[in-house]
């Protein structure tokens, strides 16, 4: 049978996973009634509650006596190591571009990595059916981008089509017969050429994915690059630098059939397959036929740009509400994240029990997090910063920079233009993007990032749209500001009493409500001044035999703000930490103790000096 392999790449929420949906649907890889859920790829929680997709994934479908093989593919920027990677299995790629957004920093980055692998893209404008869609100007976009990222002369004659994939159609016209979605089946067997690889060499593959089955224990995927593998064959794995890592044998092989995964006999150069049975082998390593001598190419993945600290819970409360809460448990599941995401760097950090943790940004990091805590692990972890490097000629300090495109209406752009240049933003281009709106590029650090995107929200009333993307090293900018209230630390150790959060809350804006659990060093809310405020989170009424003239249940508390994961770990500043347990999520100081801070402080304060 005749294989073609693809890849779906897009800007985030562009419509990706629910093409596939369709695609899946009008194969007839699902059974006539058969009830599958909406983007049946986005399996994961995390991926269902947010909306977006995190892990790679496969399916393979079967068109005319053709199995084509699709990946689904993170439009994230922070999952780019994802991309990165499964551009390897593929030899095409769908680009795919919304109708009314069109060409967004993601897109850029997706394109340009596909372009460097010499794939030929097609490309579909999604969701022709929006009111607001411009498919003749997107379709402009996407040729200057193709053009700005150097793509060859047959690379710029990309094959297009309009699509709506929710409404499970796509056609080569504009204003076509919009039936259903035989056009772009047609056009990837058409335009996309057949894997030219090796059958009679000896098997070699490059794990790609790398997950852990209950069952099969480690799962790697890749495709075949030569030669046959066989169910039960023996193989050697060989690291990039030729170094063998292990022997073994396929106890299983899988190949893609519709969603499922199903054991095949044999799977030849080209296929993208599953293997179990190997115990060490790890991505990007080369799993390979015993006589194999030299690991397959793999390309290098752009390094991390963001740290941050992981460290025990060491707070009054450790231990209470998660059942792990060792730094070596915490240790363990971290470089077993490490092994299966490349865009992920684990080292020891300098304070006991502590971790350094580097990825591609806070979204990244913060999935890290949550998916830890929904394990059951308790954590503290400290404000991300950026990693800095030394140009090698000149030998100045450099930092990680990203290009932001903001879509806001237009009587919010003064007050966006005037955040971004307090952060070190430099406006790049403005330009009207119709219905009102003012698209807005800037050049500005990554750390002039961290914490903003709430800030964002509010001076754009929930309007506003900011898309990130990196964008290489620059010269160090110097200070930026940050945070500019203090914070209400608490004094005491209890419950929260409503009678005293009431008069707390004049002096700023509270994080809890009467009845959570607090500590001397959590930090209650946040002060109405640039300075922090000790207050008594459980002083009671003082009862007196006189009977009150007022009534007590006057006493009204504003509801508390309460803040994602992503938030909190944006919000805090260098003295201070988010505890991460199963059941909350609380901000505190790094020294609990109100001597111990000053010490800190005055510390900082001669440093500085």
């Amino acid at each position: 049978m005749d294989i073609r392999n693809i890849a779906i790449i897009a800007h985030v929420d562009h419509g990706k996973t629910t093409l596939v949906d369709q695609l899946l649907k009008q194969s007839g890889a699902f059974r006539e009634h058969q009830q599958v859920a909406e983007r049946a790829l986005d399996r994961n929680d995390l991926e269902r509650e947010r909306g977006i997709t995190i892990l790679a994934k496969c399916a393979s479908v079967v068109w005319k006596d053709t199995r084509i093989n699709i990946v689904d593919t993170p439009g994230h920027a922070d999952f780019g190591g994802e991309v990165e990677r499964i551009l390897n299995m593929v030899d095409g790629a769908l680009v795919l571009v919304d109708a009314a957004e069109g060409v967004l920093p993601q897109t850029k980055f997706v394109v340009g990595k596909a372009l460097q692998r010499g794939l030929k893209p097609i490309v579909v404008v999604n969701k022709i059916d929006r009111q607001d869609a411009r498919a003749d100007e997107v379709h402009e976009e996407i040729f200057d981008l193709f053009a700005a990222l150097g793509a060859t002369d047959e690379q710029l004659d990309f094959p297009m089509l309009y699509a709506s994939g929710r409404q499970g159609w796509a056609d080569l016209e504009l204003h076509g017969a919009r039936k259903d979605l035989s056009p772009l089946f047609d056009l990837v067997v058409r335009h996309v050429h057949a894997p030219e690889l090796d059958k009679e060499a000896p098997f070699a593959m490059v794990a790609s994915i790398l997950e852990y089955d209950n069952y099969l224990g480690r799962v790697l995927t890749g495709r075949v690059e030569q030669g046959r593998a066989k169910l039960n064959m023996p193989v050697k794995v060989l690291r990039q630098d030729g170094t063998v890592v292990e022997t073994g044998r396929l106890t299983k092989l899988l190949g893609f059939r519709g969603l499922d995964r199903m054991t095949v006999e044999e799977a030849e150069a080209g296929d993208i397959v599953a293997v179990a049975g190997l115990s060490e082998a790890t991505i990007p390593d080369t799993v390979g036929a015993p006589e194999l001598t030299e690991p397959l190419h793999a390309i290098p993945v752009d390094p991390p740009t963001l740290a941050m600290t992981f460290r025990v819970n060491d707070g009054p409360l450790g231990g209470r509400e998660g059942k792990k809460v060792t730094s070596r448990q915490i240790r363990d599941r971290l470089l077993r994240e490490a092994e299966g995401n490349v865009a992920i760097k684990i080292t020891e950090s300098q304070e006991s029990e502590a971790f350094e943790v580097a990825g591609r940004g806070e979204l990244q990091l913060g999935v890290l997090i949550e998916t830890m805590r929904r394990e059951g692990f308790e954590l503290t972890i400290g404000r991300p910063r950026v990693l800095t490097r030394n140009n090698e000629a000149t030998g100045e300090r450099e930092e990680p920079m990203e290009e932001v495109l903001v879509d806001v209406d237009e009587p919010f752009s003064g007050v966006v233009v005037e955040k971004m240049s307090r952060r070190k933003g430099e406006l790049r281009d403005m330009r009207p993007s119709g219905g009102g709106k003012v698209r807005l590029t800037f050049i500005m650090p990554s750390r002039g990032l961290i914490g903003y995107h709430g800030e964002f929200l509010t001076d754009t009333r929930g309007t506003g749209i900011m898309n990130r993307l990196f964008a290489g090293y620059g010269p160090w900018k110097g200070p930026i500001e940050g945070r500019r209230n203090g914070s209400l630390i608490s004094t005491e150790n209890g419950e929260a009493i409503h009678y005293a959060l009431f008069y707390i809350q004049e002096r700023g804006t509270l994080f809890v409500n009467p009845g959570d659990k607090v500590y001397v060093g959590l930090i209650l809310g946040e002060h109405s001044r640039d300075s922090d405020l000790e207050v008594n989170p459980i002083k009671e009424k003082k009862l007196t035999n006189i009977r009150a003239a007022g009534k007590d249940d006057a006493m009204l508390l504003t509801p508390p703000r309460r803040m994602s994961l992503e938030q909190a770990i944006a919000y805090i500043e260098d003295d201070e930490l988010v505890e991460v347990t199963p059941s909350a999520i609380r901000l505190r100081k790094r020294y609990l103790d109100p001597h111990e801070r000053k010490r800190f402080e005055r510390r900082e304060a001669d440093a500085a000096a």
